[in-house]
């Protein structure tokens, strides 16, 4: 079974969960995506607005004056580039900037013109279960039908890819995301991480991206309750990462790219026998 593809994550914001501010400028956000190729990242993903919970939105002028320069740099140097956007006019410049990845946290529920965009071109298209907004998605976690969750996911996912094929993206570059933390609580992430053989049953790639989110600093909260802080839930990221390449997932998205690649050396080598 081929390892998953490690997609680093450049966050170009001054208010991401896990590293917002220490690279949200140009330079400092380059310079993080050459360290992260040379750990041995597979995709950068560039990302100019925080999707945390409560998150509020940048203008659209200034999501692109983040994301642009980085991709044009980046790609410059060789980078196989991603852009993180739920936005038409972002996804479209991101790509004549030569991103070949739309990672579309809202499967095209924010702005159903990124379909479009993503059609009219050559780019994968990142297809995340999503049921609104930073802001109030946290109020949308309810999965209380037959199946729970998992079929709730797949059901709503199978909507979308019949969105995307009717706006003309092929199913050879559509690839699915469960989107842990998105209008999902702690156990919904849970049973998504042991349910993905039913989304894998649809034929198309899988993107999973456990990294640092807060169902782990639940997890591995403080006896008092206090959840683990973000830069201290790596080893269970890496835990994942793991269990997650077991599974057969074409990708994983990742802050420590160098880790999760030292993780699936160790996990070859182990198969190898």
């Amino acid at each position: 079974m081929p390892a998953p593809l490690l997609m680093g994550v450049v966050n170009v914001t001054p208010d991401s969960f896990s590293d917002g501010g220490r690279w949200d400028t140009t330079e400092a956000a380059v310079r993080h995506g050459r360290d992260l190729l040379r750990d041995g990242a597979d995709i950068l993903d560039i990302g100019g607005e925080s999707t945390r919970p409560g998150a509020t939105r940048p203008l659209v002028a200034d999501e692109l004056g983040r994301v642009v320069p980085v991709i044009e740099a980046l790609v410059a140097e060789g980078a196989s580039v991603s852009v993180d956007t739920m936005r038409a006019e972002v996804a479209e410049q991101a790509i004549a900037a030569g991103a070949t990845l739309v990672n579309d946290v809202s499967g095209g529920l924010a702005d159903p013109r990124i379909l479009g965009v993503v059609a009219a071109s050559e780019a994968t298209y990142v297809c995340m279960h999503w049921r609104g907004h930073s802001d109030h998605m946290q109020e949308l976690a309810s999965y209380d039908g037959p199946g729970g969750v998992v079929a709730a996911v797949r059901e709503e996912l199978c909507r979308r890819v019949d969105v995307l094929r009717a706006a003309g993206i092929p199913d050879d570059r559509i690839v699915l995301d469960p989107g842990l933390g998105f209008a999902k609580k702690a156990r919904h992430n849970w049973s998504l991480l042991r349910g993905l053989a039913p989304l894998q049953e649809l034929g198309f790639r899988l993107l999973v991206g456990p990294s640092r989110k807060s169902f782990l600093g639940t997890l591995l909260a403080d006896p008092d309750g206090t959840p683990r802080p973000v830069d201290r839930r790596e080893a269970a990221t890496l835990t994942l990462t793991v269990l997650l390449a077991q599974q057969g997932v074409w990708g994983v998205r990742v802050h420590d790219v160098l880790g999760s690649r030292d993780a699936l050396r160790t996990l070859e080598r182990w198969e190898r026998g």
